[in-house]
């Protein structure tokens, strides 16, 4: 069966079931299938090659995984994640690319400083933690997980890019890195912070995206609340906090900051021109 007919099949399928971007989502799972990039594959349907008549078969099981709103993600086991090639699967977060934004405007902040000490809490499955092992050389990165399914992709995805286990820690905000007060340049994350009510739209992360990762309590702020503690107690004076958030949440985060005293509080928009990150120090 010749490439394009396959993809003109699966696309079709993966529209049929509301699936936002089927074209794409049906050339990614064939290219994966076929070992090859995306780019090779759009050369492949232009010399009308034929699909492996062997992978065929995985090939439709797949698109029916899709079709049924598993992230793709979770069907070939990998996320990319700035210049990472991330692990994973049922019980970790799936990175996204506002997430990449965070990251670049952590490291805009500190691009001044030499060998900074930074801190990912809610690590998931390492993307912050481990982009910052990738760019910054010079740095030395710690990341807390709560979930153990989480935490065992972070240990595998650390293990890839050179993130000892000995500065990942399994446990609960509150119990991280205990007697390490005033240590860290960057406590950074992208925590938990939708409204317990408020139930995502997207089948994908309703149905896929594990719930320690996306809730935050009733107004979704309760993991943050502990966060600013946590950053409090690991910042050294001057240090720099950085926080993904809800679009509607930059007012309320900024009213936070403030009354615990955080000063130099800057809010930054994302691609889509959304209030998404916010920034602090420590006085």
């Amino acid at each position: 069966m010749l490439i394009s007919a396959l993809l003109q099949q699966s696309a079709l399928q993966l529209s049929n079931a509301g699936v936002q971007s089927p074209e794409v989502d049906s050339e990614l799972l064939a290219a994966f299938f076929l070992g090859i990039t995306r780019s090779e594959l759009g050369v492949a349907v232009a010399l009308n090659s034929d699909f492996p008549e062997d992978k065929i078969a995985a090939f439709n099981v797949a698109v029916s995984r899709r079709a049924k709103r598993e992230p793709l993600q979770h069907i070939t086991g990998l996320a990319p994640f700035r210049h990472l090639e991330l692990l994973v699967g049922k019980g970790v977060f799936t990175p996204r690319p506002e997430t990449e934004q965070v990251v670049s405007f952590a490291m805009e902040k500190i691009a001044s400083l030499e060998n900074p000490t930074i801190v990912d809490l809610c690590a998931g499955s390492g993307a912050i933690a481990l982009s910052f092992v990738t760019e910054r050389a010079d740095s030395n990165v710690f990341a807390v997980e709560k979930s153990k399914e989480a935490f065992e992709y972070l240990k595998q995805n650390s293990e890839s890019y050179g993130l000892e286990l000995s500065q990942l820690s399994n446990v609960d905000l509150k119990d991280c890195l205990v007697g390490m007060d005033s240590f860290a340049d960057l406590v950074i994350s992208n925590p938990p912070y939708i409204p317990s009510e408020a139930i995502p739209v997207d089948l994908e992360v309703q149905l896929h995206e594990p719930a320690l990762a996306l809730y935050g309590g009733a107004d979704g702020l309760d993991v943050i609340r502990l966060i600013l503690a946590k950053a409090k107690q690991l910042l050294r004076t001057g240090g720099l906090l950085v926080l993904e958030h809800a679009d509607t949440q930059a007012c309320s985060i900024t009213e936070l900051l403030l009354a615990e005293g955080w000063i130099g509080i800057e809010s930054r928009k994302d691609l889509a021109g959304k209030d998404r990150m916010i920034s602090a120090r420590k006085p």
